[in-house]
Order: C-alpha cells, then sequence, then structure tokens
C-alpha cells in the first residue's frame, strides 16, 4: 500500500517539477539522488540498530516519516521545499527497508532467500501497478497535478497502521553484543562490491520518465508506460528469485542489466513516440524484478542471520551513494547537452552491457570454482 502511495506521486515528479515548479532538468537528479544517498545513509543505521533493538518500531517509524515527507511534497511551492520532502520520504523507506529485509530473511531458510525477495518485491510492486492507474483517473478528474499528489498520502497513511500487525521476536542480547563490533567477513564485501560498482550506472527512473516526456508522450501515456513497466516489474521478480535461488544469481542479475542497457540505448536514439518505446519500457521491468531481490540474496548468504540489518544497511547505503554519483553525473550531462538526455542515456546503457558482461563472467568464474570443489 506504501507503495501505491509513492507510485501515485513518482510518475508525476517530472512533470510537477519541471512543468508547476520549473525546476531545470538536473535538479531532477539532484532530488532523486539525494534522497536515494538520505535513503542509503537511513538504512544503515536502521540495519544496524535492528539487530540490537529489534524490527518493528523501526519498520512503522519508517512508513509514518514516508507519509510526512509525502505531505511536503505535495505542499511544496519551490523545488527545494521537494527535495526535504523527498528526503524525509526517504529516510522513512531508509529506515523500515533493511529492519523489513532482515525480518524477512530471518523468516525462511538460506536457500529461498532470493524467493523470499522475490516474493515480496511482485507484492510490493503491485502497489506500483495501481498507483499510477490512480494517478490517472486523478489527472482525468481534477486536471491538476498538486491535487492528485495529495491523493497519495491517503494510502500511506492506511500502510502505517498496518505495520502494528508485524509480529517480530526479540535478539537475543548475548549474541549481539558479541556480533555488534566484529567487522564484516571479507566473503560480504567480496559479493557486495561488484552490485554496488554497478549502480553507478543507475540513473534515477524520473529521469527516464523525463525522457519520454521529451520526447513528446502525453502525460496519460508516459503514465500507461509506467504501469506496463510496473506490472513487468511485479510479474517477473518472484519467479527471478526462485531461478536465482536454484541456479546462478550472478547470470539472472546480467539478464536484468541486459534489459536495462537494451532499454536504456533504444530511448537514448529514439527522438519521438512510437509504440517500441513501450515495448523497451515494458522490457525495463525485468531490471530490478532481476536485481533488486537478488543482489540483496547474495550478500545475505555472506554473513550469519543476527547480522542481515546490518549487513543489508551497510550494502543498501552504498548502493544509495551509488545512485546518487549517478543522479549527479546523468542530470548534468543532461542539462549540458542538447537537453533530451540522448547522451546520458545512452552512456548508462552501454555502461550497464559492460556491467552485464562483468557479471557473467563472475556467474562462470563462481560455477566454475563450485565444481572443482566436488
Amino acid at each position: 500500500m506504501q507503495d501505491a502511495a509513492s507510485e501515485i506521486m513518482y510518475p508525476l515528479m517530472p512533470l510537477f517539477l519541471t512543468g508547476v515548479l520549473a525546476a531545470p532538468a538536473i535538479v531532477l537528479g539532484i532530488v532523486e539522488g539525494s534522497a536515494e544517498l538520505a535513503m542509503g545513509l537511513s538504512k544503515y543505521w536502521a540495519g544496524r540498530a535492528s539487530d540490537k533493538y529489534g524490527r518493528k518500531t523501526f519498520i512503522s517509524t519508517g512508513y509514518g516519516l514516508a507519509g510526512i515527507g509525502k505531505i511536503v511534497v505535495a505542499a511544496s511551492v519551490f523545488w527545494p521545499t521537494v527535495l526535504v520532502g523527498r528526503v524525509i520520504d526517504r529516510v522513512g523507506k531508509g529506515i523500515r527497508s533493511t529492519p523489513r529485509d532482515a525480518l524477512l530473511t530471518n523468516s525462511v531458510e538460506p536457500s529461498h532467500y532470493a524467493r523470499v525477495y522475490g516474493f515480496h518485491r511482485s507484492a510490493d510492486t503491485l502497489g506500483a501497478v495501481f498507483g499510477p492507474i490512480i494517478a490517472l483517473i486523478g489527472l482525468s478528474m481534477l486536471h491538476d497535478v498538486r491535487s492528485v499528489m495529495w491523493w497519495a498520502v491517503i494510502p500511506a497513511a492506511l500502510s502505517l497502521g498496518l505495520t502494528f500487525l508485524i509480529k517480530d521476536g526479540k535478539p537475543n542480547p548475548e549474541i549481539v553484543e558479541a556480533t555488534s563490533t566484529a567487522p564484516m567477513p571479507k566473503a560480504f564485501w567480496a559479493s557486495a562490491w561488484p552490485f554496488i560498482l554497478v549502480a553507478l550506472t543507475n540513473l534515477p527512473d524520473t529521469l527516464l520518465l523525463l525522457r519520454l516526456s521529451q520526447m513528446d508522450m502525453s502525460t496519460t501515456h508516459v503514465v500507461l508506460a509506467y504501469v506496463a513497466f510496473n506490472t513487468v516489474y511485479t510479474l517477473a521478480a518472484y519467479p527471478a528469485g526462485v531461478i536465482a535461488d536454484k541456479f546462478s544469481p550472478h547470470t539472472v542479475y546480467a539478464v536484468g542489466l541486459i534489459a536495462f542497457a537494451i532499454t536504456y540505448i533504444t530511448l537514448g536514439q529514439l527522438t519521438s513516440p512510437s509504440p517500441v518505446v513501450y515495448a523497451v519500457v515494458a522490457l525495463y521491468g525485468f531490471f530490478p524484478a532481476l536485481t533488486d531481490g537478488v543482489g540483496k540474496a547474495v550478500v545475505s548468504h555472506t554473513i550469519p542471520k543476527m547480522l542481515h540489518g546490518r549487513g543489508q544497511g551497510i550494502f543498501q547505503s552504498l548502493n544509495g551513494g551509488a545512485i546518487l554519483i549517478a543522479g549527479i553525473w546523468g542530470g548534468l550531462l543532461w542539462s549540458a547537452g542538447s537537453g533530451n538526455g540522448s547522451v546520458p542515456m545512452t552512456i548508462a546503457g552501454i555502461g550497464a552491457a559492460v556491467a552485464a558482461i562483468g557479471m557473467l563472467l563472475v556467474a562462470r568464474h563462481r560455477n566454475s570454482h563450485h565444481a572443482g570443489s566436488f
């Protein structure tokens, strides 16, 4: 439900910032990149603290802050206020995300880590299918972007209420004390860094939506394309987790990067709307479906369960920093070039293609290593 609230706002954000508030394109990169960084930092703190104090309180607090952030965004009359609201919103997401992810893996066997993350992403993203549709209905009724942004507050408040139904076991104080200062194992860092480096090419999705708008696609068609993206994401995330658990997670991740590369390179070259746009934006749904939960699952295998909050906090905060860098360089190139995003999108697509090759090499190395160990 919180995802539905976020996705009522998210596809309208480029129009709200560059249209209603008359901000330049680079502001999109700064706002979303800063929001990702704030989310990453809060993920680290909340993940570590939840190992010690339990998960539920952080999850509820995170949902509450996300609702406050949405109110600030909807009330904004200048883009810096949108930045503040997005940061509050994403801090809330960060505070809830790593404790929630740790709660998920604590409830299943290690052989099902990717599957449980995939199931969560499918269920969560289902809200992202309905959110943009609600936004379209609101636009058709009210013809006012800001008014529709306020609609997001309702599901945000409902999702906060549902968090009080969560059941959470208390951590063992002796185990927590013994492990809280221990360094993360080398296997954790070896597994995490490839995914973090890949994130340097991951431009914020608001820039992709801006690219669609600048290709003279109407707001309705931009939102419908975004619905297609989220529909594919919803349908593919759980099967991707199942496949990653049974076979090679790095291969699954590489396929997601290939979907990213095809989408970004294609949109970087197109200059006008066509059916191809819908096809590649839908294809783009395979990127988060095949990468988000899979990356989390891989690093979870390298650490004990009582440290999953801390481990996910470190991993996801570093990812947030990488996405901030991507948002900044993407926004700068966007504004410095022709202003239509062709150059940064093409560069990001090529970077993802190179990263996919790297992931396939990692998968091949790991498979040969495991085969040689029998």
